[in-house]
């Protein structure tokens, strides 16, 4: 009954919410769509994008904007869903809220890194970030190099672990990426229990713990696919932190000599139990369908708990990704197959 009373209004606000996602039907109509405009059209007509695609004029309909169209109307729902909550709930929220802020010192670092003549973008997640988080966008709009934008963050808790590897030699944009999604997963598993407890934190240690064993996955995959790593070096890419992957297990897959061995090291797996890894997908898309089931399972068992929140953002985030897919698909003229084909053929 606690539970009831304590999610009642989270859930009905979250079930009107994701009642206004795009349905695969809706997504197959935009993959047959000739161009990015059109694709504008097709959201102000028949989804939840409306009001903000409405605001954005004629002359500014160029990828980029509705991009940043799109990341709004997330933190739009972001803040509709923490106006609903009370305080353990607006705790968890905070919580979340880190991987926004993490993506966002990933993007300034790539601008500072890399030289980008263009200025800063990041004004139209100001007023977001003065709201819910520790990030002054203000300072960050300032940085042009690394040492700057690493001393611009000095009052956040991300300064001390930048910090750290910024005094070491010959540091890549791919380091402080690192640092930051080691840095944010561990944050994470640890202070999952000071801000969640009993069913709450049995649901969302489920979700945590199989999403850091499955990006542990993605990275030995890639590692072993891409860029014929040596074990030594996949061990410092993992984030240290086992769920249902033992560490005889871990061992194990990391040190496959082939992607073949990989894979059927991955068969013994408890994932492989409940999902066809031979599926012809990527492994970002295995990832993704992997988490996707996972989520609503844990939402259907348990709809009057955390797994409201967690999965409506999850299924958020994962249609403005293929939105963005596939806009870009399009750009390039793929067919609705190959379109389709990326994206998943699915949202929901």
């Amino acid at each position: 009954m606690g539970n009831i009373l304590a999610y009642s209004g989270i859930v009905t606000k979250i079930r009107a919410m994701e009642a206004k996602l795009l349905t695969p039907a809706q997504f197959e109509e935009i993959a047959n769509l000739s161009n990015v405009l059109e694709v504008v059209s097709y959201l102000k007509e028949h989804s939840a994008y409306t009001e903000v695609l409405s605001a954005l004029d004629d002359d500014k309909l160029h990828r980029g904007n509705i991009e940043k169209v799109l990341i709004q109307s997330l933190y739009h729902d972001y803040s509709k869903i923490y106006r609903f909550c009370g305080q353990t709930q607006r705790r968890f929220l905070k919580l979340y809220l880190k991987r926004y802020e993490i993506d966002l010192i990933n993007y300034c670092l790539r601008i500072v890194i890399n030289h980008y003549r263009q200025p800063f973008d990041l004004y139209y997640k100001k007023a977001f970030f003065d709201h819910y988080s520790q990030i002054s966008i203000e300072k960050l709009v300032t940085s042009r190099t690394t040492d700057e934008l690493i001393e611009n963050l000095k009052d956040t808790e991300y300064y001390a672990p930048l910090k750290k590897i910024q005094e070491s030699q010959h540091i890549s944009l791919f380091d402080y990426e690192l640092t930051l999604d080691l840095y944010y997963f561990s944050t994470l598993w640890k202070e999952r229990k000071k801000v969640l407890k009993k069913s709450d934190l049995e649901l969302f240690t489920k979700d945590c713990g199989s999403k850091i064993d499955l990006l542990n996955l993605q990275w030995i995959y890639r590692a072993k696919k891409y860029y014929q790593i040596q074990p030594a070096d996949i061990y410092l890419m993992l984030i240290p932190i086992q769920y249902k992957i033992h560490v005889a297990q871990m061992k194990e897959l990391v040190e496959t000599a082939s992607l073949e061995e990989f894979m059927q090291a991955l068969e013994k797996t408890s994932y492989a139990r409940h999902y066809n890894f031979k599926q012809n997908l990527t492994i970002e898309q295995m990832y993704n369908e992997c988490l996707h089931r996972l989520y609503l399972i844990d939402r259907r068992r348990n709809p009057y708990s955390i797994a409201a929140i967690n999965t409506y953002l999850f299924l958020k985030e994962e249609e403005l990704n293929k939105l963005t897919t596939a806009m870009e698909c399009i750009r390039y003229s793929l067919t609705p197959g190959e379109t389709l084909a990326y994206i998943g053929g699915r949202t929901q």
